[in-house]
């Protein structure tokens, strides 16, 4: 099962994949796509992130390669929990030529839907505001909603969450 948990900043999207995944009953691995650098509001983001997940779930931080990590990490009967799609793609927009950008959301798009077990995956909603200034934040905006589009074609369930209350756009109720 492929699952796309969408919502804003402090929506409560995390918090719900996080209960999916203790309660599916199957080992869980953690990807992290976060990579605080010097940020200190971002370390915070992170401990908080940390204190709060059982202690026997696997953590694996992932760079640009997501896909490569899923398919190095996915298998049958066991859960993976990426958090999150936006951090990845802010770093590939980020630190990488258009090339491997592009490259690398083409092979993580191909590689989901080949996945074994259960895949959910956190993303910030974006694009639900006003058109914001400059070119860079446009593009994330831009390639956010396309990339959040093709993982819902190939999710089994997606779940806008606002407030901390799931709403179900596809699949089946929560």
């Amino acid at each position: 099962m492929k699952e796309l948990i969408l919502g804003g900043v402090r929506s409560g999207k995390s918090a719900l994949a996080e209960r999916l995944a203790l309660e599916s009953g199957l080992p869980v691995t953690y990807v992290a796509t976060a990579r605080p650098g010097d940020d200190e509001e971002m370390h915070a983001r992170i401990r908080h992130h940390r204190e709060r997940r059982p202690s026997d779930w696997t953590l694996v931080e992932s760079g640009a390669d997501l896909a490569a990590t899923l398919v190095r990490h996915a298998r049958p009967g066991h859960c993976l929990l990426v958090d999150c799609l936006t951090l990845w793609l802010t770093h590939l927009l980020w630190d990488e030529d258009p090339q491997t950008c592009a490259r690398e959301q083409e092979d993580f798009l191909g590689v989901l839907p080949r996945l074994p077990g259960r895949v959910i995956m956190v993303s910030n909603e974006t694009s639900m505001g006003i058109v914001p200034l400059g070119e860079l934040t446009r593009r994330f905006c831009d390639d956010a909603g396309r990339l959040h589009q093709a993982v819902a074609a190939r999710a089994d369930r997606v779940v806008l969450t606002v407030a901390g209350l799931p709403h179900t756009l596809k699949g089946e109720p929560l």
